[in-house]
């Protein structure tokens, strides 16, 4: 038999990719932004082979975008991929939420308890970041307790992306009002008495206007770098 061999461990690619992925998320890079191997590699004080393997993983995860001979960049949705996105998400959660609801409902309460709880002094602090942070952990939290790993592992492709556009594009509004705030507790108490055909209602309309503002927000972006580009 021919030997087999483990690989060694990647665990400072990992750890490269894990605050990149953070960054990316909490606007750190803005969408679109060119990501610099060099400048990372300095600042983490790393060689540039961990962050070009970081790199490749945040590309599979959809946050990263490598063109060959040109450089790497933050993703940035077009129009059809935030609708497919939306689209994917009002299939998937509505049913993790009834899987949750089965499998372990006082675990999946306690979790998004916990981030609404998180919400409130994020709104006061107007600190959008926080307010994205605690909006993830609640939407995650259907899948964390559903009980189907195929379900969560679905999501799992496209979380990354869905939290960096929540927390750039969404979070800011969501601070200055209270109505994504309100939506998350009327979530909850939809879900915690079972009443899964209002809660599928409610979580459509509330992903379909997140949808809408990404589209907007990216458009208003789009705008402002061809005004610069008059000038």
């Amino acid at each position: 038999m021919r030997s087999l061999k483990l690989d060694a461990p990647k665990s400072l690619s990992q750890r490269v990719m894990q605050r990149l992925r953070q960054a990316i998320i909490d606007g750190e890079f803005a969408l679109g932004a060119a990501i610099s191997e060099e400048m990372v590699a300095n600042s983490f004080g790393v060689s540039r082979t961990p962050v070009r393997e970081a790199m490749g993983q945040l590309q599979a995860q959809g946050l990263v975008v490598i063109r060959p001979q040109v450089g790497s960049f933050v993703f940035t949705p077009s129009a059809e991929d935030i609708n497919a996105l939306c689209t994917f998400r009002v299939a998937l959660e509505p049913k993790a939420a009834e899987l949750a609801f089965r499998h372990d409902r006082d675990g999946a309460i306690a979790t998004m308890g916990e981030a609404i709880a998180a919400m409130e002094p994020a709104i006061a602090a107007r600190d959008n970041i926080a307010y994205g942070r605690a909006d993830a952990v609640f939407h995650e939290g259907l899948f964390a307790h559903c009980g189907n790993r195929y379900l969560a592992e679905s999501y799992q492709l496209v979380s990354g992306r869905v939290a960096a556009l929540r927390t750039n594009l969404t979070s800011p509004i969501d601070v200055r009002t209270r109505t994504s705030f309100d939506e998350h507790r009327k979530l909850l108490d939809l879900f915690a008495r079972g009443e899964f055909a209002d809660f599928e209602k409610l979580m459509t309309v509330h992903i379909t206007n997140s949808g809408v503002t990404y589209a907007k927000a990216l458009k208003v972006e789009a705008l402002k770098v061809e005004a610069l580009k008059v000038d």
